[in-house]
């Protein structure tokens, strides 16, 4: 509950330094580069770092994980590299605040059709994927206390909408921040302690070498049979896709463009990048270690989804210790309850600034004064996270479903268009619209026509749709009118560091 507070407290503070729009969305391009790096990767990683992963490398090993884990980090890397400085540039140059706005101001869609179309994208991938977030905490909380599922997770999306609403971006970021280092100090806290449960770090290597497959990046273990289970090429690849997501995540790109100085995002690369890998690493070895406790009989052996909760598990073990133990097994578990917050904040403020400012301004032209679009903003952010509320009600919704499918939505939709927007003068209003369509549509046809088949067509919908999304996008470029002087030259001039 302190925790919980802390992160209001944040919000009330950074209100008080939200008074315009572009405050409230992308707090004045204020952050600095420590901020600006963890607060992009504490929104991006989720419960889905501290649960999923390590969840995964307990039933089959370091395998799958691992190759989740190298097209992430070298996702994370790339987009740093050659998307963060390019659009935190452009974005500045043409006064774009939130990804649709981008889009509309770079092709000088006056009619604010890709405004709408990319707002609605938003709303299509996100309101579910916050709905996601407030199960994982209402689910936290309930197996942890006995604490009512409903009641839990209404009072966790109170406490996450107070704070976005209250300050915005700002807050979102601010908070974002101090969430990376609690995650952080859960993630290596659960290892050491997880290795001395274990019997030591040869216990938990004996272990892992004893299955067949486990410590293999070329097989899986199946614990069920006992044997390994090829890992082929084509699936490595499926894996790895996960990466070129990160070319189209708002929540993401958009702490690019509110960077303070472009030249520090490369300090921001790098301290991203390292936290990253890091992070995912301990996260993997946490599952690892997990399976060698289970082998001791001080923890049940989880079977299924069940494993997600090996981290829970091992905080519960540790609190047995004495009152020390329970206040580092209390910060383990805001550990877990700070990867779930840092993300939903993030996608509710995106979420409502589609239908705030690139919905209800742009597309209809409502008209609105600074202090009536920050109120409208505040009350877009209270009704989405009631939708969401209302999606998650289910118990038994599915969290890590609706992350993978958001996450290739996002990918699809935006990755293509916006590194053609970035990198390509040629690339045109017609061609970014199309782009967007056909990855979305892709996106729902392979994931629900396609995939089922099995089979060499069983890959993740991400890397097909994004790669016809790019082709489309170029090939309906180049059969169209080419973008107005005006436009390549804004681009060139961009190019340029003008």
């Amino acid at each position: 509950m302190a925790y919980l507070i802390m992160m209001v407290i944040v919000g009330i503070k950074a209100s008080k330094k939200t008074s315009t729009v572009d405050d409230f969305y992308l707090g004045g391009r204020k952050l600095g580069p420590f901020v600006t790096a963890m607060s992009a990767e504490a929104s991006d990683m989720s419960s889905w770092l501290l649960m999923g992963l390590p969840g995964v490398a307990y039933v089959s090993g370091i395998c799958d994980a691992f190759w989740t884990a190298a097209g992430l980090a070298l996702g994370t890397w790339v987009n740093w590299l050659i998307v963060s400085k390019r659009i935190r540039r452009y974005s500045h140059k043409i006064n774009a605040i939130t990804i649709p706005d981008f889009f509309a101001k770079r092709y000088k869609d006056e009619k604010n059709i890709l405004t709408c179309i990319a707002a609605l994208v938003i709303v299509i991938f996100f309101i579910p994927y916050t709905a996601s977030g407030f199960a994982a905490c209402g689910k936290l909380f309930n197996s942890l206390f006995g604490v009512n599922y409903h009641a839990a997770m209404i009072i966790c999306a109170i406490i996450i909408v107070l704070y976005t609403a209250l300050g915005g971006f700002l807050a979102a970021s601010k908070t974002d921040f101090i969430q990376s280092i609690v995650m952080t100090i859960a993630l290596v806290t659960v290892m050491v302690f997880g290795i001395s449960a274990a019997g030591g770090f040869s216990n938990v290597m004996d272990n892992a070498k004893s299955l067949s497959g486990y410590l293999s990046v070329t097989s899986m273990h199946d614990a069920s049979t006992g044997n390994s289970i090829s890992y082929g090429f084509i699936t490595v690849i499926s894996t790895m896709a996960w990466g070129l997501g990160y070319f189209g995540m708002p929540h993401v790109l958009l702490r690019f463009m509110a960077a303070q100085e472009e030249n520090k995002l490369t300090l921001s690369r790098r301290i991203a990048t390292v936290w990253v890998i890091i992070s995912m690493t301990v996260a993997i070895f946490i599952g690892v270690v997990g399976l060698a406790i289970s082998e001791t009989g001080k923890i049940v052996n989880l079977k299924g989804s069940g494993s997600e909760t090996i981290i829970v598990k091992i905080a519960d073990l540790l609190s047995s210790h004495g009152i020390a133990a329970s206040v580092i097994a209390g910060v383990i578990l805001a550990g877990i309850l700070a990867a779930t917050m840092s993300t939903s904040d993030s996608q509710l403020l995106v979420a409502a600034s589609s239908i705030s400012q690139n919905f209800l301004s742009d597309f209809l032209h409502i008209r609105m004064n600074a202090k009536v679009s920050v109120v409208v903003a505040r009350i877009t952010v209270i009704v989405i996270s009631m939708i969401s509320v209302m999606i998650a009600w289910d118990p038994a919704s599915s969290v890590f479903q609706i992350v993978s499918f958001a996450w290739a939505g996002f990918g699809a939709t935006f990755g293509p268009v916006m590194l053609l927007a970035l990198f390509w003068k040629r690339s045109n209003k017609t061609g970014a619209l199309c782009g967007i369509l056909a990855g979305g549509v892709f996106v729902f046809a392979w994931k629900y026509l396609v995939r089922p088949m099995g089979g060499a067509l069983d890959i993740y919908e991400l890397l097909p749709a994004f790669l016809v999304a790019l082709a489309v996008n170029v090939i309906v470029g180049l059969a169209t009118k080419a973008p107005d002087e005006d436009i390549v030259k804004e681009f060139e001039e961009v190019v340029a560091g003008k």
